[in-house]
C-alpha cells in the first residue's frame, strides 16, 4: 500500500467533516468534540512525543462509532505536534477499505499508524476494549451506535485513554526504532 499517497489525499479534521458531514451529523460531531476532555497527564505525555508519527483515519461522517471517538485524534493531534492526522472517507478509495477490513467487515474507524517516511507501524480499530467490554456488559447481539446518543463522561473518558494507549505503543514503536535511533542519533 502506498501510505504516502493515500496519505496526501486525505483531509485534516475540519476540512474531513466540510467535505462529509451533513449539518446534522456535524453538529453531533462538534457536541462529541466539545466533550473530549484530556487530562494534565494525558497533555503531558502526548507533547512528549518526539518522532514524526503520520496518523491516517479511515472513517464515515455517518458513522456512531466514529462520532463518539474520531474526535479524541483531534485532540490527541492538537496536543502533541509530532502527530500529523489525516482522515480518509471509507468508501473513497476501494483499496483502502478492503486492506483495512476488521474480521472480514468494513469497520470504522480504523487507525493507521505511520513513520515519517510511510511505513507503516501499527494499525488498530474499530472499537476500543472498554468500548466492546461495555457492550459485551449490556449485549451478545450486533450493534451499530447511531451517535445519536452519546456515551456518557466515563465511558468517553476510558475511550480516550484506550486510545491513547495505542498512539502511545505507536510513538514508542517509532522512538526504540533501531533504524530512527541510527538516523537522529538518539
Amino acid at each position: 500500500m502506498d501510505w504516502a499517497t493515500i496519505f496526501a489525499e486525505a483531509l485534516p479534521y475540519t476540512q474531513f467533516l466540510d467535505q462529509y458531514a451533513k449539518p446534522e451529523q456535524r453538529t453531533r460531531w462538534n457536541a462529541m468534540h466539545a466533550r473530549i476532555k484530556l487530562s494534565q497527564a494525558q497533555t503531558t505525555l502526548l507533547g512528549s512525543f518526539q518522532r514524526a508519527m503520520p496518523v491516517l483515519v479511515l472513517n464515515g461522517a455517518w458513522c456512531g462509532d466514529c462520532i463518539n471517538q474520531v474526535p479524541i485524534f483531534d485532540h490527541f493531534a492538537q496536543a502533541a505536534p509530532a502527530i500529523q492526522i489525516r482522515f480518509l472517507d471509507r468508501d473513497a478509495r476501494e483499496e483502502v477499505r478492503e486492506a483495512l477490513m476488521i474480521n472480514g467487515g468494513q469497520r470504522v474507524p480504523v487507525v493507521v499508524f505511520l513513520s515519517e517516511d510511510f511505513l507503516e507501524v501499527g494499525r488498530y480499530g474499530d472499537r476500543s476494549i472498554s468500548t466492546y467490554r461495555r457492550l459485551a456488559a449490556q449485549q451478545l447481539g450486533p450493534s451499530c451506535p447511531t451517535g445519536l446518543v452519546p456515551p456518557d463522561d466515563e465511558a468517553t473518558a476510558a475511550v480516550t485513554a484506550d486510545w491513547l494507549t495505542e498512539f502511545e505503543r505507536a510513538q514508542l514503536v517509532l522512538r526504540l526504532s533501531g533504524r530512527l535511533r541510527q538516523k537522529y542519533g538518539d
